[in-house]
């Protein structure tokens, strides 16, 4: 029991690994990442501030890797181009963005105030 959980993490830390070693967007999430969580140390936020920032930070990055799984089995099953799968990708593409768009929002909201 222990062991297959353990092979599952394994699994689910390489699929990240291979989300910032093959896609430019997975490394600048990485890069995104350290400097928000820099930034939350630098000007201490609270623990709720902390809280909400991991949750930006983890449906953006929930978001990039269901978005470049898709990519990545489209891409398998039907190489050549489709209409409903260029569909598919934009639509998943989409939801990267609209993460990304609220973190940003949700980054601004609390640092501001800490700044200003």
């Amino acid at each position: 029991m222990v062991g297959k959980q353990l092979d599952s993490f394994k699994h689910a830390f390489r699929g990240l690994v291979v989300l910032v070693k093959t896609q430019r967007n997975g490394r600048i999430h990485l890069v995104s990442t350290i400097v928000v969580i820099a930034l939350g140390f630098v000007l201490d936020i609270t623990t709720v501030h902390w809280a909400i920032i991991s949750l930006a930070i983890g449906a953006v990055w929930a978001a990039e890797a269901i978005n470049t799984g898709l990519e990545f089995l489209a891409d398998r099953v039907a190489p050549e181009w489709h209409e409903l799968t260029g569909k598919a990708k934009d639509v998943a593409a989409g939801g990267v963005l609209a993460a990304s768009i609220s973190a940003a929002a949700t980054g601004f909201l609390i640092f501001l105030p800490y700044i200003l």
